[in-house]
C-alpha cells in the first residue's frame, strides 16, 4: 500500500458568488417603498498552507478533487447571501506549486506559508445597492461570478540540511537510523529505502535535519531505478554526504567508481555545483571494508573531498560525523543573507491606459474586447433581462469601448465578441448605443415613485444625474 507520494495533480475549483436580489420594498399602505434587494455573498477560496507535521501528498493522490462552498444569493428586505467557507488544504513544508504546462506558481517554505489556489467569485449586487437618484427603482441585480477553477501540481521537496546519496545498500538508512531516531526500513537487498526518510540530529548546541535519499544508479538524472522520482530531494539540502560501501559484494564496483558515477548523475541533473561534498567510507567494522578505506582515503583527500570512516552497525566515527556536519551546516546558515523585509511594489497604470483592448480576430471575423472590467461585466450580466443588458450597454459605453470599435474598424453588423475565444459573448453590433438607451428613457426608473416636480427641482436632479453618471464611471463599480 502506499503511504508516500510527492507528486500530485490537484483539481481545485473555489466557491462561486452568490447572485444579487431583486426586489421592491412592500408594505401596507406603501406598495412601492423603493428597491432592498441585497447582494449575495463571495464564494470561498481554495487555500494551500504549510504544515510540517505533513510528510506527505498522500491525501490528495486518493482525492484530487477540491471545491470550495458556494455563496448565498441575497435576498430581499436588504439581506445579503452568507459568504462561501474558504477551503484549507494542508501540505508539506517544501511543496512546490506549478501549473500544468511545468512554470512554477509558488514554493511554499515554512510553517503556515499559504498561496491561493483559486480565488473565489465574488458576490452580483442587488438591485437596493445598484439604486441611485438617476436610477431609483433597478428591476434587475447583478449575477455572482464564478470561482476559479484550474489544474495544478504539487511537488514535495524535501527540506533538509544533509541529504546522504549513494548506490542502493551503500547503508544510507543504517547511517541515519543510528545518527538520529529515524526509524526506516533496512535489508541487504537493493532499493530497501522506496521513499526519503528524515531524521533530526542534536550535535553540541546544533540541530540539523537528515535525510536519507533513496538509492540512486547510472542514469537517474534520466529516470532509471527511482531516479527523478527522487533526486528532486536533495534540491534544497546544504550539504551532500556520499555513502560508499567499503564492502560491497559486486566485483564490478569500488568505491571510487560509484562516488564518479553519482557525481555525474548529480551534474547531469544540475543546479547541486556549489553544494558542499563530504565523503563517508562505511562498513569498515568488515576487515576488507577497512583495507579498502585505507587504500582509497588518500586519493579521494587528494580530490579536496573531507573523509569519514563509520560503521553504521559497530558506531564507529558517528560522532566525528556528526559534529562535523554541524559545523559545515553552521557555516551555510551564516553565509545565507538576511530576510529583507517585504517590500510593496506599486505599478500604477498608465494615464491612457482605458482598461481593455480592441482587436480584430480574423479567423473568427470578430472584433474580440478582452480587458478586466467589460469581461467581469459580461458574466454578472442576466442576459434573459432586457434592462440588465441595457444596463451592460450603459457601462460599456461609458467605459469606451464603442469609441474603441469605432477606431478599429467596425461597422454596424459586424460581430463583437467579449472575452477570451473558448468563453466569449458574441454580439452583432449596432453603434450609438447609448442614443438608443436615452430613447428608451431612463433605465431602472419607476415614475410611480415620483410626484411632480417644479422647474427648480427638475433642474437640480438632471445635475445630480450627471454628477451620479460620472461619479458611476469613476467611483461607483466597487471591483
Amino acid at each position: 500500500m502506499t503511504t508516500f507520494v510527492d507528486r500530485v495533480e490537484l483539481h481545485v475549483a473555489a466557491g462561486n458568488g452568490g447572485h444579487g436580489c431583486a426586489s421592491v420594498h412592500r408594505e401596507k399602505f406603501k406598495p412601492l417603498g423603493g428597491p432592498d434587494g441585497g447582494n449575495g455573498g463571495r464564494g470561498g477560496d481554495v487555500i494551500l498552507v504549510v504544515d510540517q507535521a505533513i510528510t506527505t501528498l498522500l491525501d490528495y493522490h486518493h482525492s484530487p478533487h477540491r471545491k470550495a462552498t458556494n455563496g448565498q444569493p441575497g435576498a430581499g428586505d436588504n439581506r445579503s447571501g452568507k459568504d462561501g467557507q474558504d477551503l484549507v488544504l494542508t501540505v508539506p513544508d517544501g511543496t512546490v506549486i506549478l501549473d500544468k504546462q511545468g512554470n512554477v506558481l509558488a514554493d511554499l517554505v515554512g510553517q503556515g506559508t499559504t498561496f491561493i489556489a483559486g480565488q473565489g467569485g465574488r458576490g452580483g449586487l442587488g438591485n437596493a445597492a445598484l439604486s441611485s437618484a438617476r436610477r431609483k427603482a433597478p428591476g434587475f441585480a447583478l449575477l455572482g461570478e464564478p470561482g476559479e477553477a484550474r489544474d495544478i501540481v504539487l511537488e514535495l521537496k524535501t527540506v533538509a540540511d544533509v541529504a546522504l546519496v549513494g548506490y542502493p545498500s551503500a547503508g544510507k538508512s543504517s547511517l541515519i537510523s543510528v545518527l538520529s531516531a529515524a526509524k526506516p526500513k533496512i535489508a541487504d537487498y537493493p532499493f530497501t529505502t522506496l521513499v526519503p526518510n528524515l531524521g533530526v540530529v542534536t550535535a553540541g548546541s546544533t540541530v540539523y535535519t537528515i535525510a536519507d535519499v533513496p538509492g540512486l544508479i547510472p542514469g537517474a538524472s534520466q529516470g532509471r531505478g527511482l531516479g527523478l522520482e527522487f533526486l528532486r530531494h536533495v534540491e534544497r539540502c546544504s550539504v551532500l554526504v556520499h555513502v560508499l560501501d567499503t564492502a560491497t559484494l559486486e566485483s564490478d564496483r569500488d568505491p571510487v567508481s560509484d562516488l564518479d558515477t553519482i557525481e555525474e548523475e548529480l551534474r547531469q541533473y544540475g543546479g547541486l555545483e556549489d553544494r558542499p561534498r563530504i565523503v563517508v567510507l562505511n562498513k569498515v567494522d568488515i576487515p576488507d571494508g577497512q583495507d579498502l578505506a585505507d587504500m582509497i582515503r588518500p586519493d579521494l583527500e587528494e580530490r579536496g573531498y573531507q573523509v569519514f570512516e563509520v560503521s553504521a552497525v559497530a558506531r564507529l566515527g558517528l560522532k566525528e560525523l556528526s559534529f562535523a556536519l554541524a559545523g559545515v551546516i553552521a557555516e551555510a546558515r551564516a553565509a545565507k543573507p538576511a530576510e529583507e523585509a517585504t517590500r510593496i511594489v506599486i505599478r500604477p497604470k498608465a494615464v491612457d491606459d482605458a482598461g481593455f483592448t480592441v482587436t480584430y480576430d480574423e479567423a473568427e471575423d470578430v472584433y474580440r474586447v478582452r480587458g478586466e472590467k467589460p469581461e467581469r461585466w459580461v458574466r454578472q450580466t442576466d442576459f434573459s433581462n432586457d434592462e440588465a443588458v441595457g444596463y451592460l450597454a450603459d457601462r460599456l459605453n461609458r467605459l469606451g469601448v464603442e469609441d474603441r470599435l469605432m477606431k478599429a474598424g467596425a461597422r454596424a453588423g459586424d460581430g463583437v465578441a467579449i472575452g477570451s475565444e473558448e468563453n466569449a459573448v458574441v454580439f452583432d453590433w449596432e453603434p450609438s448605443m447609448m442614443a438608443g438607451a436615452e430613447m428608451l428613457g431612463r433605465r431602472g426608473e419607476d415614475h410611480r415613485l415620483e410626484a411632480p416636480r417644479p422647474a427648480a427641482q427638475r433642474r437640480r436632479d438632471r445635475d445630480a444625474e450627471r454628477d451620479d453618471a460620472q461619479r458611476e464611471f469613476d467611483e461607483f463599480d466597487p471591483f
